[in-house]
C-alpha cells in the first residue's frame, strides 16, 4: 500500500466521513475502495472500446438512402 495525501473541501470530506462510517471503513479505507471501483469500471470501458473498434465493419443492406426520403418515410 502507497500512502498518499489528497485535500478535499469541508463539505466532500464531512460527506466521505459519513459514507465511510456508515460502510463501516476507514476514511482512507474508503477513499482507496471508491478510487479503485472507479479505475476498474474505467478500465472495463476501454476494454469495451477497443473490442468495439477492433470489430469489422458490416455492409449495410439496401441502397443509400438521401435523408429527406427516410424522413418521409418516417412521417407516413
Amino acid at each position: 500500500m502507497k500512502n498518499v495525501t489528497i485535500t478535499l473541501d469541508e463539505q466532500t470530506a464531512a460527506r466521505a466521513r459519513v459514507q465511510a462510517a456508515e460502510q463501516n471503513m476507514s476514511l482512507s479505507r474508503y477513499i482507496g475502495e471508491v478510487l479503485r471501483r472507479e479505475l476498474r469500471h474505467e478500465s472495463e470501458y476501454e476494454a469495451a472500446y477497443r473490442a468495439w473498434r477492433q470489430r469489422k465493419p458490416f455492409p449495410l443492406k439496401g441502397p443509400p438512402q438521401r435523408r429527406d426520403d427516410a424522413a418521409r418515410r418516417k412521417a407516413k
